[in-house]
Parts: structure tokens; sequence; C-alpha cells
């Protein structure tokens, strides 16, 4: 077998081979190389090569992990089932539920071409046209993954519908204590007004948990090749979803690139028209989308907090971590204001 060489932070390569060796026989055929894809705020993602073939590997993040959070399985399950839906998602190829060989679960997966999009500019190149049209493609695909039947997919025991919306508060709030380290009294009085307004659920879906731009991939067509960062997602309140996508649009650029400025080129759908083409989609009507919007701030707020705590134990791989402190003040603004409480 070729020599491998030293791998970047979180991935020993030696000991990797050896489990690909086993587990895919054949499949790596040249010296294992990698290469940590800038840009991610929570699991670890590299990009692997043998010179011939790509893969994609993710992880946890180093250190300082929060419960019931960084689920690799969960992830790894849900892209499996929805292969060969209507939703793009990449093949699974591989799943470490131990951690001998990182420290930590993982799973590969094939690597799919497309572009993320993060920044404006390169999207906005584009032209108003043809981004319009990928934010459209953007909201129908969100809109055919609540419209897949769970139980049609095997998925039908994801997730516990009922109580969905009491237990993401209940969860996003211990997140954000176990990864406190300052007063933050906004963030407490939005905690306060989301737990007093709590909304109705309407009938339960498959939802991404994470949904936005950036966490999928697109071709130089236009043509969304695959949805990735599936490890919130579960059965629950399909306006979540929604909800978020709203959120990053109306924040898009704030806060010093913790949230992807490719929202605001020229011709990406406004929030209104988010919401009213995926109600046409899906038949469901975003009602209390303002609970939604500011339940939102305080999930991304929650984790930014937690980029936050382990920026300043130097836990943090690649750039940009920095400005993570600067975000749960600016989004628990937002929330409140969005709830007019601000």
């Amino acid at each position: 077998m070729p020599e491998t060489p030293a791998g970047p932070p979180g991935l020993d390569l030696a000991r990797l081979r050896t489990y690909l060796d086993r587990g895919l026989p054949g499949v790596v055929q040249g010296p294992l190389r990698a290469e940590l894809i800038e840009g991610g705020r929570s699991n670890l993602t590299y990009v692997l090569s043998d010179g011939t073939s790509r893969w994609v590997l993710r992880r946890p993040p180093l250190g300082h992990v929060l419960a019931t959070a960084h689920d690799m399985g969960r992830e790894y399950r849900v892209m499996s089932a929805l292969r060969g839906t209507g939703v793009p998602v990449p093949r699974m190829l591989l799943i470490d539920h131990g951690d001998e060989v990182l420290g930590a679960p993982w799973y590969l997966m094939e690597h799919v071409a497309g572009t993320a999009h993060r920044d404006a500019a390169p999207l906005a190149a584009l032209g108003e046209e043809r981004v319009g049209a990928l934010g459209r493609r953007l909201i129908d695909t969100l809109a055919t993954l609540h419209r897949i039947d769970p139980a049609g997919v095997g998925l039908a025991d994801f997730g516990h519908p009922e109580g969905y919306l009491e237990r993401q508060l209940r969860r996003w709030s211990k997140q954000l204590a176990a990864s406190r380290s300052r007063e933050l009294p906004a963030m407490d009085r939005l905690h306060a007004l989301l737990a007093e307004r709590l909304p109705v659920s309407p009938a339960p879906a498959l939802v991404h948990g994470d949904y936005r731009l950036d966490n999928v991939l697109v071709d130089d067509g236009g043509t969304i090749t695959a949805v990735l960062d599936w490890e919130m997602s579960t059965l629950g309140d399909p306006l979540t979803d929604i909800g978020l996508l709203v959120m990053y649009t109306e924040l898009a650029g704030v806060g010093g690139g913790i949230i992807p400025t490719a929202m605001t080129a020229p011709g990406f759908p406004k929030p209104d028209e988010i919401v009213s083409r995926y109600a046409e989609a899906t038949g469901r009507e975003a009602a209390d989308l303002d609970w939604y919007v500011a339940f939102a701030s305080f999930k991304l707020a929650a984790v930014a907090e937690g980029i936050f705590f382990r920026f300043r134990q130097g836990r943090t791989l690649g750039a940009g971590f920095e400005h993570a402190g600067d975000m749960a003040p600016i989004l628990a603004r937002h929330g409140l204001s969005t709830l007019k409480e601000n």
C-alpha cells in the first residue's frame, strides 16, 4: 500500500486508510489525501482523494460537543432513505459508529459536483433571472421534502412529532446553557416570549433542520445536485424550515460572515415570495410565521454560542470564527423585533 501522508486536524489518514481498505476493499487505489472544507460551522467536512476518485467524510467538531448534536447516524440514515426521491442527496458509502478510528463517529459519502453559494458576488454574476430561478428551485426542493411520506421511505420512526416545538425550544435552551460563558439578557427575553406564544403545529413532515442556500450544491446550469447537512433532520413541524429560510434571507450578510451574503444577490426571492411559493407548492399556510422566524433566530444564536465557546477554547478549525461572539445579541434582537418586542 502506498505511503499515506499526514492528514488535517481531526483526521488520522493512516488509521482511516486501514479501515477503508477493510470496509471498502479495492475502492481506494492511490495514496489517500484529505482537505478540510472551509466554511462549516458545525460538523467537520473533508474531501478525500486517492488521485483518481474523490469522496466526502463527515465527523463531529473537535473538543466541546453538545449533547444530542452532531449525530452522524442521523445524517447517514436520512440521506440513505432519500436516495432516489425528488430530493437530491449524495450516495452513502460507509458509516463508523465508534471512535476507534477518528476519535468520534464518522461517515463517508460520494463526492457530488456543485457549488455551495455563500457569497453574493459569484451568485450575482449569474444574473437576476438565473438567481431567481435558483431561489425558486430551493423553495420547491424544500416543498418536495415536506410532501414525502416518511413511512414510504422507511422513516416512520425518525422522530416524535407530538410536542416537537416544546422539545425544540427546550433543547436549544439547554444547548445555549451548555455553551454559556456570559450574560445574554435579550436571549433570555426571547426564550420567554417563544415559550409564552408557542403555536399549534400543522401536520408533521420530514424536517431538514438547517435548510438554506449554502447547504445545497448547485451545478453550472443552476440545478440543485445535492442537499447537505442533515444533522438536525427529524419528523416535526415543517414550518420551522420555512422560518429558518426566511430568517437567513432577512439577515443575509449580517454578523461578519457567519450568515452568508449569497441571498442578497439581486433576483433571489424575498421572504414574502418564499412563503407564498412554498404555500402554493405544499398547500400549507405559513400561520404564525413570526414565531417561526423568531425561533430560528434563537436556535441559530444557540449554535453561534456553541461555536464561540469552542473558538475561545481554541477548538475550532478554519477561519472566520472570531466573529461568532457577535451573533447571539444580533439574532436575539432580530427575534424580538420579529415578535414586535424590540
